[in-house]
């Protein structure tokens, strides 16, 4: 199944946690599933439950534990407060009686407002004719980095020694979705390794333990088959955990979002 499945599938279990969802071993990584792909199922089951006015403006998601590819899970979704102005809801994934992924998602409506600070960053890179990043090793590479295109342009590949501790580069689907919803924008943000992995030298795994991401509007209609401009830096790394942020932009250098990780290391 592709995205566009997924997250079909996803937005139809509302009003109801007793839908099951399984997702295929090729959506994994190590042993749970992409946790891109994680968030965007979780926002797809959330997004009915809010007037279309109001836009996601941001959304913080824990990954508690693993969430196995292969095997049922329920979605459940509960509204916390829905304002005047902003509905706060928050999903849970939920396998064998665990809870494995836990998301709030902020929908806010636009308001008339005498502030207005316009974002001038731009990513200042070339756009890629084809994708070219991680080759596909065996027991290595994650299986879910098949449905994406990423060109690396600047940082190093995880596992070579390198001093770097930024990533630079482009991402699309490999297959192009019908359309792109924030669903599809959260699905593919995630898809880029952990900074610090280019910085080790033999193979180590690595987890997102919480993710921040906030999405600015208003931007353009996005085109499913555009390319995103991706820049990450890591803020600090200590004690097995490595803090990053990372801007993303559409293709004509227009910032649609930013992100936020806590990772773990285990090296």
């Amino acid at each position: 199944m592709n995205i566009d499945d997924y997250i079909s599938l996803a937005a139809n279990v509302i009003n109801t946690s007793d839908t099951p969802i399984i997702v295929e071993k090729d959506w994994s990584q190590g042993r749970t599933i992409y946790g891109g792909l994680s968030a965007a199922l979780l926002y797809a089951a959330a997004k009915p439950y809010v007037d279309n006015e109001r836009l996601l403006r941001s959304m913080t998601c824990n990954f508690v534990g693993p969430l196995l590819s292969q095997q049922a899970f329920t979605i459940s979704v509960e509204i916390i407060r829905a304002g005047k102005n902003v509905s706060q809801v928050q999903a849970r994934a939920i396998q064998d009686g665990k809870i494995c992924v836990v998301s709030q998602f902020c929908f806010g409506q636009s308001r008339e407002s005498k502030i207005e600070v316009l974002n001038h960053e731009v990513s200042n890179m070339p756009l890629p004719k084809k994708g070219k990043f991680i080759p596909q090793i065996p027991k290595v590479t994650p299986k879910f980095l098949k449905h994406f295109e990423l060109a690396f342009t600047d940082g190093g590949v995880p596992f070579t020694g390198q001093k770097a501790s930024h990533i630079h580069g482009w991402m699309r689907y490999k297959t192009t979705p019908k359309t792109l919803s924030d669903a599809h924008i959260i699905g593919i943000i995630d898809a880029w390794p952990p900074t610090v992995l280019q910085m080790l030298r033999w193979p180590a795994p690595a987890s997102t333990v919480s993710w921040n991401l906030e999405f600015i509007h208003p931007h353009r209609p996005l085109n499913p088959e555009d390319w995103f401009a991706y820049k990450v830096n890591t803020r600090q790394a200590a004690g097995g955990y490595a803090h990053t942020e990372a801007t993303i932009w559409d293709s004509h250098d227009e910032v649609i979002a930013l992100s936020r990780q806590t990772v773990a290391v285990f090296d």
